[in-house]
């Protein structure tokens, strides 16, 4: 808080998102280096916008490194989480794919890598909620056990609004979820 207070009123306008994570990382990382020790001990999500790179996520480390991610996982069970991102983050909606599911060919020139969709609100909740289910030490997901939150741009599109979801919104994601699921389970 000290260092966004400090450039804010330095530069008159919001610190940029990464040099937040890295000056927080600088300081874990320090004490890595002079001390040997890792008295933080934690992995951290930055969540953040700024006018000049739109929304970013960052991950850190114990040690103080630090890295940009769309979309990743920490903590227990992560690889599972990763796994998951990985398959179902930027995917074509079922809808968008059309066709009668023949796959096309790849040739060489396919080796660009294409342009990942990134998900609206409602598809990325749901795309959390599958996550947190896989990685969770229980095996039916319920609201009470998961906390939703996402940021947006408010109408005007200047304003980033950050807002943690009811409980009641919770379930019915959950319940979005688990009838994807059973659906997927019965084709």
């Amino acid at each position: 808080r000290l260092r966004a207070g400090r450039y804010s009123y330095q530069y008159a306008e919001a610190i940029p998102v990464e040099q937040l994570v890295e000056h927080v990382c600088n300081y874990k990382q320090a004490y890595t280096q002079y001390g040997g020790l890792r008295p933080f001990g934690v992995a951290f999500l930055f969540a953040g916008y700024d006018p000049h790179h739109g929304f970013q996520l960052y991950q850190s480390d114990p040690s103080g490194n630090y890295s940009g991610w769309k979309a990743t996982a920490i903590g227990a069970n992560n690889q599972a989480g990763k796994s998951l991102l990985k398959t179902e983050y930027g995917a074509k909606p079922k809808s968008d794919e059309g066709g009668d599911g023949d796959e096309e060919m790849k040739t060489d020139d396919d080796d660009a890598e294409e342009e990942i969709r990134v998900p609206d609100v409602a598809e990325a909740l749901r795309l959390a909620v599958k996550v947190l289910s896989k990685t969770m030490d229980g095996t039916i997901p319920s609201p009470e056990k998961m906390e939703l939150f996402t940021m947006t741009l408010d109408e005007s599109g200047k304003e980033c609004v950050q807002r943690t979801l009811t409980v009641e919104e919770s379930k019915k994601v959950v319940e979005e979820v688990e009838a994807e699921t059973a659906a997927a389970g019965d084709a």
